[in-house]
């Protein structure tokens, strides 16, 4: 998949004040998108705005394209 996480999302969350049980029990994201994000699948657009909120970030600073063109 040519869409790749730059950082530890859950990690970085962790360092923010977000554990995976605030994240729950605030309703900020469900199970099933904090289990996407262990895993390095890509969330939607706007689960993606919404962690940007929280880290105080551009959508550059989380996730990045990579080609997976010949020579790489």
């Amino acid at each position: 998949m040519p869409l790749r996480y730059k950082i530890d999302v859950l990690e970085a969350l962790k360092n923010a004040g977000y554990s995976s049980y605030r994240l729950r029990k605030e309703n900020i994201f469900g199970q099933r998108v904090i289990q996407q994000l262990r895993h390095g699948e890509i969330v939607s657009l706007g689960t993606i705005d919404t962690l940007c909120e929280l880290l105080n970030c551009q959508i550059g600073d989380i996730i990045e394209h990579k080609s997976e063109g010949a020579g790489e």
